[in-house]
C-alpha cells in the first residue's frame, strides 16, 4: 500500500508541476505588468478596508484565515530541509518563487470571489466554484472538491497534530494524548462556530503568531549584525553556483528552494480562493490583491525570519548527495525543526525548545482550522449540487476532530503521503482551470486598474466587464 501511495506521490509531485506553477507564475506577472511590485502600496491600505457582513467576513479575516492555512509546520521544518537539501541558495530561489506566485494568488484569489455564491446565508467560493461557472465543465469541479475534502479533512490534519504533539512533548514532557485532547477541545469550540468565528479567531491570533515569531528572528539577527554582509552574500552567492562549497549542488538549491517555497505559500494550489471568496468588498481585485500580499507575508517574512535565524547561527547542516555533508555545523542532528531550536539557544540557552514548540502549536492549530474552513465549502459545494443536510457539516467536524486526536497519539507517514497526494492534485486541476480562465482573470484586474484611475472607489459589474455566471455581482 504504501509503495503504491509513494509512487503515485512522486508522479503527481513530479518536476512537471514545479514547472506548471513556475509557468504560471512567470506568465501572470508579465500580464499584469508585475501588479506584486506596482500595487504593492495598495495592497497594504486594502488589507485594513472593508467591513464584514452578514454574508461575508472582512478583508484582514479573509487575509488572516488564509495566512492561517499558508503559515504552517513547513514554515520551521521546512525552510530548514530545504537549507539542509539545497544549501543557503535554496532561500533566494524561495522568494523568487514567493515572487512570481504572487501574480497567481491574485488570479485565483479574484476568480474565487467572481464566481462565489451564498449558500446557507454565507458566501461560499473556491475553484470548485469557478471551474463549474466558468469552465462549465462540473465534473471536474466535482473532482477537484472530492480530493479537496479528503486532503484537508481527513489527512492532512493529522500531520499538523502530530507535530504540535511532539513539540509540545519534547519541550515540556507533556503527554501526547493529554495535547491532543486539548487541541480537539480547543478546534471544536471553534470550528462548531462557523466561519464567522474562525474568521475572528484567526484576526486575533494570526498577527501575534507571526509577529512574535519575526521579532525573535529580529532579536536573533540584532545580536550577530555584524554578520549581515555575509550571510546574504552567501545566499546570493549560493543562489548561482558561485560559492565553492556548495556550487556542486545547484540544481537541488533550485529545486528544493521552489518546492519549499511553492508548498509553503501555496500560490496558485486552489487553497486561499476559499477564504478569499468570503470577504465582503466592492470589487474581486481587492481581495486578490490582498491574497497577493498574503503570499508575501507567508516566504518573504516568516519563512526569511526561520532561514535567517538558521544562517546567522551557523544551526545547520547540508547533505552532500554523494554520502556525508556538503556543511557540518550541527554534528548528529536531524534536519527539521531542530536548527530552528539550535538558532534560539545560542542566544537565549534553553529556550530554543519551548520556544519552537509555542510556535508549531499556534502555526499548525491555526492550519488546522483553514483545513476546516476548505474543507467545509468544498462540502457545501457538494451538498448544493447533489443534496444534503446540516448533519452532514456536523459529520465533517467530528471527522476532522477525530483525524486530528489521531494524528496527535500517532506516526503519520502515510496519512501525510496520501494528503501530499490530495494537495498536489489540486494544484494540478487549479493550476490548468486558472490558465483557462486567464481572459477572466485578466478582465476583472484591468476593470479594477481603469477605474481606479479614473480617482473612482472600483466597483465591480459583472456585465460590463463580459463576464456571466456571477450569482453575486448581477
Amino acid at each position: 500500500m504504501e509503495s503504491i501511495v509513494n509512487t503515485i506521490n512522486s508522479y503527481i509531485w513530479s518536476n512537471a508541476l514545479i514547472v506548471l506553477c513556475l509557468g504560471a507564475g512567470i506568465y501572470f506577472s508579465i500580464r499584469t505588468k508585475f501588479l506584486q511590485v506596482r500595487y504593492l502600496k495598495e495592497m497594504v491600505k486594502l488589507l485594513f478596508g472593508g467591513q464584514s457582513s452578514e454574508k461575508g467576513v472582512s478583508s484582514f479575516q479573509a487575509f488572516a484565515i488564509a495566512i492561517s492555512g499558508r503559515v504552517g509546520t513547513g514554515n520551521i521544518a521546512g525552510v530548514a530541509t530545504a537549507i539542509a537539501m539545497g544549501g543557503p541558495g535554496a532561500v533566494f530561489w524561495m522568494w523568487a518563487i514567493a515572487f512570481l506566485g504572487a501574480a497567481s494568488a491574485f488570479i485565483e484569489a479574484a476568480l474565487g470571489q467572481v464566481y462565489k455564491e451564498v449558500i446557507g446565508g454565507q458566501y461560499r467560493g473556491g475553484p470548485a466554484y469557478y471551474i463549474e461557472k466558468g469552465l462549465g465543465i462540473k465534473w471536474y469541479a466535482v473532482l477537484f472538491a472530492v480530493a479537496t475534502i479528503f486532503a484537508t479533512a481527513l489527512f492532512l490534519p493529522g500531520v499538523q497534530s502530530n507535530s504540535i504533539a511532539g513539540g509540545v512533548f519534547n519541550a515540556f514532557g507533556v503527554p501526547v494524548i493529554y495535547t491532543g485532547i486539548l487541541v480537539c477541545l480547543l478546534l471544536g469550540l471553534i470550528i462548531f462556530g462557523g466561519v464567522k468565528r474562525i474568521g475572528k479567531v484567526a484576526e486575533i491570533v494570526v498577527p501575534f503568531m507571526a509577529g512574535g515569531y519575526i521579532l525573535m528572528a529580529l532579536i536573533v539577527i540584532a545580536y550577530n549584525f555584524r554578520e549581515i554582509p555575509e550571510v546574504f552574500g552567501l545566499i546570493f552567492r549560493s543562489a548561482f553556483a558561485a560559492e565553492p562549497a556548495f556550487a556542486g549542488i545547484f540544481g537541488m538549491a533550485v529545486a528544493w528552494g521552489v518546492k519549499r517555497g511553492i508548498y509553503s505559500n501555496e500560490a496558485g494550489q486552489g487553497t486561499a480562493p476559499h477564504p478569499a471568496a468570503a470577504a465582503e468588498i466592492s470589487h474581486p481585485a481587492k481581495q486578490g490583491l490582498v491574497q497577493a500580499f498574503s503570499v508575501y507575508v507567508d516566504t518573504l517574512f516568516v519563512c526569511t525570519a526561520t532561514a535567517l535565524m538558521i544562517l546567522f547561527t551557523d544551526s545547520y547542516n547540508v547533505i552532500n548527495p554523494a554520502g556525508g555533508f556538503l556543511a557540518e555545523k550541527l554534528p548528529g542532528v536531524e534536519t527539521g525543526s531542530a536548527f530552528t531550536q539550535y538558532a534560539v539557544n545560542t542566544i537565549f540557552p534553553s529556550l530554543g525548545g519551548g520556544f519552537v514548540s509555542i510556535a508549531l502549536f499556534f502555526f499548525a492549530f491555526t492550519t488546522i482550522m483553514a483545513y476546516y474552513y476548505i474543507a467545509e465549502t468544498n462540502l457545501s459545494y457538494l451538498m448544493d449540487k447533489f443534496g444534503g443536510n446540516r448533519w452532514m457539516i456536523q459529520g465533517l467536524r467530528l471527522m476532522i476532530i477525530g483525524a486530528t486526536f489521531y494524528g496527535s497519539i500517532k506516526t503519520a507517514t502515510l496519512a501525510w503521503t496520501l494528503g501530499d497526494i490530495g494537495v498536489g492534485l489540486m494544484a494540478w486541476l487549479n493550476i490548468i482551470a486558472i490558465f483557462l480562465l486567464s481572459g477572466k482573470g485578466l478582465a476583472v484586474f484591468k476593470d479594477y486598474e481603469k477605474q481606479l484611475k479614473a480617482g473612482k472607489d472600483p466597483v465591480f459589474k459583472a456585465k460590463e466587464v463580459g463576464i456571466e455566471n456571477t450569482d453575486c455581482w448581477e
